[in-house]
C-alpha cells in the first residue's frame, strides 16, 4: 500500500496529470488523460513512460 503522503504527490509523467491509485486486481497507478497504467512493485511506483501499459476499457 502506498502512503498517502506520496500519493498526493505523485503526478503522470507524460502529462502531469493526476493518477487514480488502484490495488485490485493488482496494485496500478492509472492516468484517465493518457491512459496509461503504471504498475507498483514492492511499494514502489514504476514512473517511467516506456514501461507504462495501455489501459483497457475502464
Amino acid at each position: 500500500m502506498l502512503d498517502k503522503r506520496l500519493l498526493e504527490i505523485l503526478a503522470c509523467p507524460r502529462c502531469r496529470g493526476a493518477l487514480e491509485y488502484r490495488t485490485e486486481p493488482e496494485e496500478v497507478l492509472v492516468c484517465h488523460s493518457c491512459r496509461l497504467v503504471y504498475r507498483v512493485e514492492e511499494n514502489i511506483p514504476i514512473m517511467l513512460i516506456d514501461e507504462a501499459r495501455p489501459l483497457d476499457g475502464g
